[in-house]
């Protein structure tokens, strides 16, 4: 009778693994072909299947919602003789607390077989969670009532010993799926499955802060506000009478030129090196007008290269604070 082998690490554990890397270390391991294989799980809302459709994008072999007590059946598959599968990655829940248990468990089977494997955790802010619900108008799973903050609440308190055993967090509050696709690439991928440089422009209000995931970041509040123009105000930088109010200043072509030949420049470098995601943050006051037009017309400058996916995320944009 055939009997089932026990996967060997074949890669170096990533940071965040190392506190389990001695016990693996003393385990009877052979041979197996599945080199990598990923646990993706988090918060209600906070971008699994976003993540999935990376991995999938690069090559791996992907299944979505997979109940936890089926994880182990599915690896087992991977390790019998015959299969060709190399990497892999799950996402896999606790749907409304009734698998959380499982999944831990999970965790500890992996742990127990010494594989190289790896779980990624997606988080976000409650409000973020709680604002995407609401957008899609999707009932939270462990909020039967209808209160998608209490259920938001309740996930967070269930999953947080689940999240101080994962290997990696990603925190995805403020993150377009562009930006969260170029996080993962960043973190997970080889260079050549990353494929494109995800190039996201951001505008954002400083009275709000600067956005965390910003690699650059350029300040436009200089040129003049329309938010002093109360036929203006309550429109944002999509529209075209904003647009046509930043530009009579003369400086704003010029802001452009010179902006094209820096990114002209910077661009090319990081896609010569292999670099995965860059986020590039344009800043005025309340981020609703100026760095929304400005962000707009970089990002329209760059579309249709064939080195670059380009994104666009207004973060501030429904903020109805004063002074934008």
């Amino acid at each position: 009778m055939e009997t089932m082998p026990v996967l060997r690490p074949l890669r170096p554990l990533r940071a965040g693994s190392e506190r389990r890397a001695a016990d693996k270390a003393a385990r009877p391991v052979v041979e197996s072909r599945l080199q990598d294989f990923v646990v993706i799980t988090g918060f209600s809302g906070a971008g699994k299947s976003t993540a999935m459709n990376v991995f999938e994008d690069a090559g791996y072999f992907c299944v979505d919602n997979l109940p936890p007590e089926m994880i182990r059946s599915l690896v087992e598959l991977f390790m019998h003789q015959g299969s060709k599968v190399e990497r892999a990655a799950v996402v896999s829940d606790v749907r409304g607390g009734i698998y959380f248990e499982a999944l831990r468990a999970v965790v500890d089977d992996l742990d127990a077989l010494g594989m190289g494997h790896e779980v990624l955790f997606l988080e976000a802010a409650e409000q973020t969670l709680v604002t995407r619900y609401k957008e899609t108008r999707r009932r939270h799973p462990m909020a039967p009532d209808g209160s998608v903050a209490a259920g938001v609440a309740a996930e967070r308190a269930l999953l947080a010993p689940l999240r101080a055993r994962a290997d990696t967090v990603i925190d995805t509050t403020g993150m377009s799926a562009a930006m969260l696709r170029g996080k993962i690439a960043d973190q997970f991928l080889p260079r050549k499955a990353a494929g494109r440089l995800a190039l996201t422009f951001m505008s954002f209000g400083f009275k709000h802060g600067p956005p965390r995931e910003e690699d650059l970041a350029f300040d436009v509040r200089f040129l003049p506000n329309p938010h002093y123009e109360p036929e203006l105000r309550e429109l944002t930088g999509h529209d075209a009478r904003v647009v046509e109010y930043i530009g009579r200043d003369g400086r704003l072509e010029e802001l452009y030129e010179r902006l094209y030949e820096l990114l002209d420049f910077l661009l090319g470098q990081y896609v010569a090196e292999g670099r995965a995601h860059l986020v590039i943050a344009i800043g005025c006051t309340g981020g609703r007008h100026r760095s929304v037009a400005i962000a707009e017309r970089l990002a329209e400058r760059y579309r249709g290269r064939d080195d670059l996916d380009v994104a666009v995320a207004h973060r501030d944009i429904d903020e109805r604070t004063r002074g934008a």
